[in-house]
């Protein structure tokens, strides 16, 4: 698979060449700490110090490389430290809550004081969400054309969702 970089990530990565390769052994280091436990304005700086470099410099150079590291991670060409790198990915994505039970009643008003034929129909829902070991509930109502928008609008996306272009992504991001 060929791996593509953008005019900025090659500026950004223009210092490998030039540098040692015990410095841009250090680089590819920070870059993985970068990773694990996110950015150090101290590292940047004794970096800066020890190259001759501004710290914006060296940050970004920084940041490039770790750029680099995942996207070639993402298409299996950077093997050795694939796993670690696609675990620490892992970890920083959201713990986004996640579906668990669903209540739901349906209630009519037939008719009231001052207007005898009358039909409105309302829905109330209990929606459980479960995020990890957090459970949250939210209680929602609605009348019928919203619920019948707001169905057709997941129709929609679920049907994205599985869309050839979609699924091509995806595969991809795995």
């Amino acid at each position: 698979m060929l791996l593509v970089l953008s005019e900025d990530h090659k500026e950004h990565l223009s210092f490998l060449p030039k540098v040692d390769a015990a410095v841009a052994s250090e680089f590819c280091r920070i870059a993985l700490e970068f990773l694990k436990k996110g950015t150090s304005p101290k590292i940047y700086e004794g970096a800066a110090r020890k190259l001759g470099a501004s710290v914006e410099a060296v940050q970004r150079g920084v940041e490039g490389l770790m750029y680099l590291m995942t996207e070639s991670s993402k298409c299996m060409l950077y093997l050795q430290h694939q796993s670690q790198i696609r675990r620490m990915l892992s970890l920083l994505s959201p713990d986004v809550p996640a579906y668990h039970n669903l209540e739901w009643r349906l209630d009519v008003q037939l008719a009231t004081r001052s207007v005898h034929h009358q039909v409105c129909p309302s829905l109330t829902m209990h929606l459980v969400l479960a995020g990890g070991f957090d459970r949250s509930s939210v209680v929602l109502q609605t009348d019928a054309g919203t619920l019948l928008h707001l169905i057709s609008s997941l129709e929609a996306a679920l049907a994205t969702l599985k869309s050839s272009a979609t699924r091509r992504v995806l595969r991809n991001i795995k």
